[in-house]
């Protein structure tokens, strides 16, 4: 191998500056280019498990790409609300805390929440994204016993199983008994199986509580549950869409 060195050393123009300079340098660097490429090939199956698996989540396309290194900072409060969502989602192996995110639309909620989605995922959670209106529309479905496949107690199973359910757009449905008895029973099971759930809405304390009931904020309120509040204005006039 010294040999094969020398020569090439030889033949190579005087400006290129080598690898390696002996066998040792050479196994070195052929390990560490392996590594490299192994790491390569592993982040291009997790884009491919991601990308097969979203097809499932619930998360919308919009929000595909959100993850916390992509979330903009303006202001302090920004700060606060994407280290807590980091956090949670760091902290989210056998935790039974949930959390809620309110404030008012185009305030990050959906970025931060599909940030926490994405980056369990690709850890091999279950992760389902829901808005009430297509929970509703879903079970609702189930009524039609001649044309549906699955009953309302596998969805409602289905939907207490996933290892993180977040439910979108809390206090924007018609308020109806059945929706409330919906909502309370999901959370209620999950609940007892300790399972988390994420709840974003529009409504602040006083008003989720008039609309979920105290059971359902005190099942949300095991653990170190989260309550992320975004008081800010929408930053969605300042997004730029380019059109091509």
């Amino acid at each position: 191998m010294n040999n094969f060195l020398k020569k090439l050393k030889k033949i190579m123009p005087s400006y290129i500056e080598p690898k390696f300079f002996n066998d040792k340098e050479l196994l070195s660097w052929n390990q560490e280019q392996g590594k490299k490429y192994s790491e390569s090939v592993i982040q291009k199956n997790k884009a491919t498990k991601i990308q097969r698996i979203l097809g499932r989540s619930g998360i919308r396309e919009l929000y595909k790409n959100c993850s916390f290194e992509n979330y903009k900072i303006n202001h302090e409060g920004h700060k606060t609300v994407l280290c807590a969502a980091r956090r949670y989602a760091e902290n989210f192996k056998n935790s039974i805390s949930s959390f809620i995110f309110s404030g008012r639309p185009g305030t990050g909620k959906n970025h931060l929440a599909s940030a926490i989605g994405n980056y369990l995922i690709l850890r091999g959670n279950n992760i389902l994204i829901i808005t009430v209106a297509d929970l509703m529309s879903t079970l609702k479905s189930t009524f039609n016993q001649t044309s549906s496949k699955i009953t309302e107690e596998k969805l409602l199973h289905n939907f207490s199983t996933v290892d993180l359910l977040i439910i979108d757009e809390i206090g924007m449905q018609i308020e109806s008994r059945y929706e409330k008895m919906i909502i309370n029973q999901i959370i209620d099971r999950r609940s007892s199986s300790q399972k988390p759930t994420g709840i974003l809405s529009n409504l602040n304390h006083k008003k989720l509580n008039s609309l979920l009931g105290e059971r359902v904020l005190d099942r949300m309120s095991l653990g170190n549950s989260l309550w992320l509040t975004f008081e800010w204005e929408s930053y969605r006039k300042n997004v730029q869409i380019n059109q091509h």
